[in-house]
């Protein structure tokens, strides 16, 4: 158990190695960054690394197997009621804790924080009834993403124009590190019970659904309020001089990250024990390993959030204004597709996604093959957001396409890269996004005199996007050498008796 942590900072590691090069390469050469912004991206770069191989343990240890049990015994229960009610809470109460989302309501003013936080808390509730609902009763994912699709978009056409980037935004907040891994075992555990062939192909899409009930409660929430302003506090950085104070500008940020993540974090463990207590489905050392992943996932989720928070949000930010307010302000969307790329890599939530992906197919889909497919996904949708913040489209001329072929794609997919696909949207966007992606686009588009509300929020709607058309590709690409396989081996089945009908013609 302990052996594999070693492994697990090796992972983080060459995850959080790129993007670190990319931003102290970009300090040297064409935005040269001051000596404590460099320092303190230094040192969250390590806090990164160690947190991140903490929290991939907790996960192992804790969040996977209690979100299997729970959803195995979801699907045993015969109580359908009871179901949706635990499931319901359970959606409210982790998405109201989620750090993430905590940032988003101080941006609208306008909203009360209380009123925002519920509002997209009883959307994430009743969109995880609904997607347990879609597995119950078998109903395909393409046609519920169709219809509730249709339903964000006409509803768009009513929501004040400001506001239309935070609402999709929502989205993409509100599935974060604590509630993706959850939620993803929960949806495993449920196939693990079911019989049928469509049994795995069922086991993803909770994810994406949960993602559009944020979004649908946002956009009526601001159909009520009209709300006409956002606004976006930046991190001051810590004044330093020496290696000690770097140190202690963390140190000092840890009991506010600390706490945060302890709000996240002690929900889902109320839930696990009251559950536990009526189910008895986990015995003394199994339940002592889940505490002791608890305990990891919270120290390194802390430790992770602090590193990027503290060390690369005002990076992100300094880089984004000056490159905006240089001589060059188009270099933002390669750049941006640059840091895309690698950015993805360092999400906590993407490699839990990926190594179920793995094991759901039994290796037919590799963890490589969804890195470099969410790698380009996000990239793509990285340099779509600058163009964004430097030409000042309007985000529907991205998201509407975007999400037509996303949906037309899903009909000739198959099914079990549908649920990857649309799942993979809202895992991309988690908090190395929120915290220095968007910094880096909300400096940009700050320095080119853009207006915040148009030009820069929606940075996290439009990385959720994209990868939601690249893995539905490989998908495709993934049923085409399928095809050949079988193909070949019906050919090398009927050779044998063509060469004895050749034997025989020739004798």
């Amino acid at each position: 158990m302990y052996g594999t942590y070693p492994r697990k900072c090796k992972e983080a590691f060459l995850c959080i190695f790129p993007i670190t090069v990319i931003v102290i390469l970009l300090g040297i050469t064409i935005t040269p960054l001051p000596l404590d912004i460099l320092s303190m991206f230094a040192f969250g770069a390590i806090l990164l690394t160690v947190g991140m191989g903490l929290f991939s343990l907790g996960i192992d240890m804790a969040l996977t197997p209690m979100g299997e049990a729970m959803g195995i015994s979801i699907t045993r229960s015969r109580k359908l009621t009871l179901i949706f009610l635990i499931c319901f809470l359970v959606g409210a109460i982790i998405t109201a804790a989620e750090p993430d989302l905590q940032v988003l309501a101080n941006q609208v003013p306008t909203i009360p924080n209380f009123t925002l936080i519920l509002t997209i808390s009883v959307g994430v509730g009743c969109f995880l009834v609904i997607a347990i609902l879609r597995i119950l009763y078998k109903i395909p994912l393409r046609y519920m993403l169709l219809f509730f699709y249709l339903l964000v978009f006409l509803l768009a056409s009513f929501t004040p124009q400001n506001f239309l980037a935070v609402a999709f935004d929502s989205g993409g907040v509100t599935t974060g590190p604590v509630t993706v891994p959850f939620i993803l075992a929960m949806g495993v555990g449920m196939s693990l019970i079911r019989s049928d062939k469509d049994g795995h192909d069922d086991s993803f899409g909770l994810v994406a659904l949960c993602s559009i009930g944020p979004i649908l409660a946002v956009m009526i929430l601001g159909i009520c309020y009209q709300p006409t302003e956002a606004a976006y506090s930046i991190a001051v950085t810590s004044q330093v001089e020496t290696s000690r104070d770097v140190a202690v500008a963390f140190f000092q940020a840890i009991p506010q990250y600390g706490k945060e993540v302890a709000l996240a974090i002690v929900p889902i463990g109320l839930v696990f024990f009251l559950y536990n207590l009526c189910t008895r489905r986990f015995r003394a050392r199994r339940l002592g390993s889940v505490c002791i992943g608890f305990l990891y996932t919270y120290l390194g989720l802390t430790i992770f959030l602090t590193g990027v928070n503290v060390g690369f949000l005002p990076a992100g930010y300094y880089l984004g204004e000056k490159i905006g307010a240089g001589t060059f302000p188009f270099l933002l969307i390669p750049l941006g597709m640059l840091i895309g790329y690698f950015m993805v890599m360092a999400e906590p939530s993407v490699h839990v996604l990926n190594k179920q992906v793995e094991e759901i197919t039994n290796g037919a889909i590799s963890q490589a093959a969804m890195n470099h497919s969410l790698c380009i996904g996000v990239a793509i949708s990285a340099g779509l957001a600058m163009i964004r913040v430097v030409t000042g489209i309007h985000i529907f001329w991205f998201l509407i396409p975007g999400y037509l072929v996303a949906i037309a794609l899903s009909f000739s997919t198959p099914k079990l890269f549908v649920g990857i696909a649309f799942d993979s949207g809202g895992v991309a966007s988690g908090p190395m996004t929120a915290t220095f992606f968007l910094p880096f686009a909300i400096g940009a588009c700050q320095s080119l005199g853009g207006n915040l509300l148009t030009d820069a929020f929606g940075v996290v709607s439009m990385v959720a996007m994209t990868p939601l058309i690249t893995i539905q590709v490989l998908g495709l690409l993934y049923k085409r050498k399928l095809a050949a396989i079988v193909a070949v081996r019906k050919l090398a089945d009927s050779l044998p008796d063509t060469i004895v009908d050749y034997q025989q013609e020739v004798a």
